[in-house]
């Protein structure tokens, strides 16, 4: 095997044991020997890939928000209106963290006491200025009533999906996520919706918790 592709493989084996271990047991409950061992490598392979625990820790929320801008880039060119690629990308965030531990440890991490260096930007930052987008444009579709205050909306949509994770994390299994987020929008259709519309989108909102509930 190539030495490049070979020490590639052993990055991405150290942050997934690293991302596993944040996600079940917290970043400052983790050690580098936890990971080392979790992940079956040397110390020196550690090492020569990361200096630092919180370099492993920057590296697994800088994968998180590249998958989380991969889903907001999917969702682009479908013809979905604004608020529709607002759920889908929710819902999308959602299915990451249920499928995938990179993802749900970024999250966790993102919530805690690892901050991201310049020039990455916070994903929560990412997240609260692409429903702003959607909102904006919600608006203009007329999807959402025309005075909501976008940026206050955008903050506290941000807010709660992520509390629901949050909170869940020490009440209810990972799985339990998408039927949260369904929660969340059948509420904050109910507010920000018109009348004539919302049937559309909450039949939306159910339809994309089935697509990722467990069989």
């Amino acid at each position: 095997m190539p030495r490049q592709l070979r020490a590639e493989q052993t990055r991405a084996t150290i942050i997934a044991a690293a991302a596993d271990l944040f996600d079940r047991h917290g970043y400052e409950s983790t050690s580098l020997s936890d990971i080392v061992e979790h992940a079956q490598v040397t110390k020196g392979a550690l090492y020569f890939h990361f200096a630092a625990k919180e370099d492993l820790a920057h590296a697994i929320m800088e994968l998180q928000s590249r998958v989380s801008r991969e889903v907001a880039s999917e969702l682009e060119g479908r013809g979905y209106s604004s608020l529709e690629s607002l759920i889908r990308f929710t819902f999308g965030v959602a299915r990451l963290s249920v499928e995938d531990p990179v993802p749900r440890a970024g999250l966790r991490l993102a919530t805690g006491v690892v901050a991201m260096p310049p020039p990455l930007t916070h994903p929560f930052t990412e997240w609260r200025d692409l429903a702003a987008r959607k909102l904006h444009g919600a608006v203009k579709e007329s999807d959402v009533h025309p005075d909501i205050d976008v940026e206050a909306v955008a903050h506290a949509l941000v807010s709660w999906f992520v509390g629901t994770r949050v909170v869940g994390r020490s009440l209810e299994p990972v799985a339990r996520q998408p039927r949260r987020v369904a929660e969340m929008w059948h509420v904050m259709i109910r507010g920000l919706v018109p009348v004539t519309r919302r049937a559309r989108y909450l039949s939306l909102a159910s339809r994309l918790e089935r697509e990722i509930r467990p069989a």
